[in-house]
């Protein structure tokens, strides 16, 4: 699984035109899904969001998580996060997960961050085409890859 976590200052995605969820200080997070991840993936990345100390104490240093400023996370699927471009110009994306893999996994990963944020996500809609807007704070822009665990 394939995460990319913005900080914001303030986020929202609309679909058709109509605001489907948004966010005040917090995180706006990307995440793709691939055909071999699993709930482990799910569990260890989730877990590794919800730590990540990305945003400033009062000192203005990086050291606090989202649970330490009780922030709020906005979450899209995005299986483009997983697009080759290794031979030619047009994206592959046959590491992307299937739609029912996918769907599955992206809700289960939705209830791991409630649970440990302990509230509710905003999040778009799985397969929407949408329209993500944000102000990014800092900015602050990390990229996790659960294969990459070393």
């Amino acid at each position: 699984m394939r995460a990319v976590i913005q900080r914001v200052y303030t986020a929202s995605v609309t679909i058709n035109g109509i605001i489907n969820g948004s966010i005040g200080p917090g995180m706006v997070i990307l995440a793709g899904i691939e055909e071999r991840d699993t709930v482990e993936d799910l569990e260890w990345l989730s877990g590794k969001i919800l730590r990540l100390r990305i945003f400033n104490d009062g000192n203005g240093v990086m050291n606090c998580s989202i649970l330490d400023i009780a922030g709020e996370i906005l979450l899209i699927s995005q299986f483009t996060l997983h697009a080759s471009i290794k031979k030619g110009n047009r994206p592959s994306y046959i590491r992307a997960a299937k739609h029912e893999t996918a769907h599955t996994l992206y809700h289960e990963f939705i209830k791991l961050l409630e649970q440990g944020l302990n509230k509710p996500l905003q999040t778009g809609e799985f397969g929407a085409m949408m329209k993500v807007s944000l102000i990014n704070d800092g900015p602050v822009t990390i990229i996790i890859d659960t294969k990459n665990r070393e």
